[in-house]
């Protein structure tokens, strides 16, 4: 995955993300919306063989879109160490 910054402001960030597609931008979008400091997340994918997905975040002034997109993933990466745990248990 490469992740390249295109637009990066106080309360709004903008990224290309390479190497994903809809099921991970989905869980990350879903994320991002359960922080109420959120006001927007979503990405579009022009074309989706030669287009690299663009993420849209902005989020009010109590947070920065850094700080919302590193709690999502953290939450995320719990959420699927469980998973996998859960997982693990029944083989």
């Amino acid at each position: 995955m490469e992740i390249n910054v295109v637009e990066d402001k106080k309360n709004r960030l903008v990224f290309e993300v390479d190497g994903v597609g809809h099921t991970f931008l989905n869980l990350l979008k879903t994320e991002l919306w359960d922080d109420s400091h959120v006001k927007a997340a979503t990405y579009a994918i022009k074309h989706s063989q030669i287009d690299k997905p663009k993420f849209i975040l902005e989020t009010d002034e109590s947070e920065s879109p850094k700080a919302a997109l590193s709690s999502a993933v953290s939450r995320l990466k719990k959420s699927s160490e469980s998973f996998k745990k859960e997982l693990s248990a029944i083989r």
